[in-house]
């Protein structure tokens, strides 16, 4: 029935942009049900910054393995899409997904997902004080200077009730403030992309693939 839409799939997935510039790139995955054995497999999901500060999809894939491989070969295809400049990309801590954006963006920094890491932060505390972490937390993330120091005042707050917490935090100290460590452009450190966005938009690409129930394989 969708047969008619795949030259504009295609086209969607070859073209390049006019700008090229994306100084910001999230990488996220979303757990979709594909049209290949009835299997429920990743839906791999690039969205970049421009420097005006718009968003736009930059790839939507369906990695059907949990290696790097097909990590590595969507952000090549993303790559060749034309986004240049990019600074910082933004995604979880999986392991072959940050191995495939170093080899396919070597010049960009890498900053783990603030949102993925504070579900799995606030698998450490009792749920009656996640709440409470979670709020702690997030103010490192408010901070528009002293983010280091912030980041030290949560830590020692939370140390003596929860030290498991604090020591989670201290470990992925690197991982989290990468964005304020790094020489960026100003403009942008100062703005930096939201995760609530790409939240939303995952949710739109759910609410719209619920309605066949099924994503698209790659085959007819």
């Amino acid at each position: 029935m969708a047969t008619h839409l795949d030259a504009q799939v295609t086209a969607f997935r070859q073209w390049r942009l006019d700008q090229g510039v994306d100084s910001f790139v999230w990488v996220d995955a979303l757990v979709v049900k594909v049209r290949e054995d009835g299997r429920v497999v990743n839906a791999l999901v690039a969205t970049g910054v421009n420097t005006d500060g718009y968003r736009e999809i930059l790839g939507l894939d369906v990695a059907s393995a949990e290696d790097g491989a097909g990590r590595l070969a969507f952000l090549r295809g993303v790559v060749a899409h034309g986004p240049s400049r990019v600074q910082l990309v933004i995604s979880d801590a999986h392991p072959g997904l940050v191995a495939a954006i170093g080899s396919a963006l070597p010049g960009a920094a890498w900053q783990r997902c603030r949102t993925h890491y504070l579900r799995n932060l606030l698998t450490t505390v009792p749920k009656a004080a996640q709440p409470h972490v979670a709020a702690q937390v997030r103010t490192t993330v408010d901070q528009a200077d002293a983010v280091t120091a912030q980041y030290d005042h949560v830590i020692d707050a939370l140390e003596p009730r929860f030290r498991d917490t604090a020591e989670h935090l201290e470990t992925a100290r690197a991982d989290l403030l990468e964005l304020s460590a790094r020489d960026l452009a100003p403009d942008l450190v100062r703005q930096p992309p939201r995760t609530a966005d790409q939240a939303e938009l995952n949710k739109q690409i759910r609410r719209r693939t619920d309605v066949v129930g099924i994503f698209p394989g790659p085959t007819p």
